[in-house]
């Protein structure tokens, strides 16, 4: 029987798959269960809602959401869920990801999100696992290990 996933991971379009998966690298490294879906918050923002404001409820603990241009998926999730979120600003070819990253760090107050650089895939992870770590020792563990690791070079 698989794990279940405590971590969410959204993204607006499957374009932006590539650079998630880094996401999703980092956390089987850390050896956190995931769960990864596209849903788009403009063209299918019923899916994305009944998503988000289910996860509590299947077991998740923290979401990381990815999106691109008006970026507006973080703040969707974060409307529909009382887990914390991540964003993932996407590069885009018209503003390069500053689009993406001043929509995201502009929400209104009551529906905050945590923001990473842009295409910050693997900071997204590594927050996220640190997130689970403050009440679950065994992330905690796996955060401390990391950075002793980064630190020996």
């Amino acid at each position: 029987m698989a794990e279940t996933p405590l971590v969410g991971i959204v993204m607006g379009s499957k374009s932006d798959l590539p650079v998630m998966e880094e996401c999703a690298t980092q956390l089987e490294a850390l050896g956190v269960p995931y769960e990864l879906v596209v849903a788009s918050a403009h063209r299918q923002p019923e899916k994305v809602r009944e998503w988000a404001s289910s996860a509590a409820g299947r077991g998740m603990r923290v979401i990381v959401a990815a999106a691109g241009k008006a970026a507006h998926l973080g703040g969707v999730v974060a409307a529909s869920t009382p887990l914390p979120v991540i964003t993932v600003p996407m590069k885009t070819a018209d503003l390069g990801g500053l689009d993406s990253l001043l929509s995201m760090v502009q929400m209104p107050t009551g529906v905050p999100v945590a923001c990473v650089a842009i295409n910050g895939a693997k900071n997204a992870a590594i927050l996220a696992t640190q997130i689970l770590g403050s009440g679950m020792p065994e992330y905690r563990t796996k955060i401390e290990t990391m950075k002793q690791e980064m630190a020996e070079g």
